[in-house]
């Protein structure tokens, strides 16, 4: 049995939880939270600790979920593996390039193992969308957005996190991640630009970004995010991959609300498009929100029991991390950002 402590309690951390909960072979021994209380019903039986430090002394987990703020992943992760403990931690990684590579390196220094939450990642729908792609062969252009009309609490949400992290990184890494998956090339240079559409976020921030992302192949990819009650629901979910040899789009046209979280990650349907034809692939029954968290909790467990080798995943995790940060930064800077040296 893995003793699990969960630190952080808010959308996707509770969504952990609650699939450690329903895990035969895990043990919940704390939960962290801010306020130190539990308002799940199915949670509130477990012990409760608003300090992370005191949490981990005190419960001496095999295993840490992180899913706090962004700004408390580097440390979390570091003190949780120092501690004896394997760690889950939520995306982005950190919020610093340097600070993701020492998580990797601390996990690696200490054989620990390390997961981070790209939930596309164990999504049968976006596994056959890469397989798909990669079939066609590339160089590739990445046409990829997903922008968010938000109002009351998911707006408030949304400027919680911008407190921390830009739209383009918390929801780019998954994105990037994809596209790195597919053309297995270096990237060389990210061009960005954004808009800070709203007063009620800080004068340094911005809700709105794109980006463009080349690499080494000769691929380029776009990426988009935009938070807030402004946004329009007009193509707000763009998922299309061109190769000369055709192509590969999400064709599901009714994805719902943009708000809706369930439909960030659904595919419905893939057409792949090729000169001698068209070919639909339905996607019939896919997983919800809650059965993807379930399904990287499981296979958190599995690396611990099986020893699974996670080095390629935690160099995909720090790359995907340095060219959002690098778009990122060439928004601010009004300058392209080149990355000459691969994250290792």
């Amino acid at each position: 049995m893995t003793k699990v402590l969960i630190a952080g309690l808010g959308n996707m951390g509770q969504s952990h939880a609650l699939a450690h909960h329903n895990h035969p072979d895990a043990e919940i021994v704390g939960l962290v939270n801010r306020s130190g209380r539990v308002d799940h019903p199915d949670l509130a039986g477990y012990r409760a600790f608003s300090d992370f430090g005191v949490a981990l002394s005190e419960t001496n987990p095999d295993m840490v979920v992180i899913a706090t703020y962004s700004d408390s992943h580097a440390d979390y992760a570091c003190a949780a593996m120092e501690a004896g403990a394997h760690v889950f931690v939520e995306k982005p990684l950190a919020t610093n390039v340097a600070d993701a590579q020492l998580v990797v390196e601390t996990a690696t220094r200490l054989n620990r193992k390390l997961v981070v939450g790209y939930i596309l990642r164990h999504h049968p729908s976006w596994m056959r969308l890469i397989a798909e792609a990669r079939e066609l062969g590339g160089p590739y252009v990445f046409r990829l957005n997903l922008n968010q009309q938000s109002s009351g609490a998911e707006w408030e949400t949304h400027k919680a996190l911008m407190q921390t992290t830009s739209p383009i990184v918390d929801c780019g890494v998954h994105y990037v991640d994809v596209m790195c998956q597919i053309t297995d090339a270096q990237p060389v240079r990210v061009h960005g630009m954004g808009l800070r559409l709203s007063d009620e976020i800080a004068p340094d921030m911005y809700n709105y970004g794109q980006f463009q992302v080349i690499f080494e192949d000769g691929s380029v990819g776009w990426y988009e995010a935009g938070w807030g009650p402004m946004m329009s629901e007009t193509a707000f979910f763009v998922k299309d991959i061109v190769s000369p040899n055709g192509s590969v789009s999400i064709t599901d046209g009714n994805k719902g609300a943009s708000a809706d979280i369930d439909g960030h990650t659904k595919v419905g349907g893939l057409l792949v498009h090729t000169p001698q034809g068209d070919r639909t692939i339905e996607m019939p029954d896919e997983p919800g929100h809650q059965e993807l968290c379930d399904a990287e909790q499981a296979y958190m467990l599995r690396a611990i029991a099986e020893d699974i080798d996670l080095t390629r995943h935690m160099n995909d995790a720090v790359q995907s991390l340095a060219i959002c940060l690098a778009a990122d930064e060439s928004i601010r800077t009004g300058q392209p950002v080149s990355l000459e040296e691969p994250a290792k």
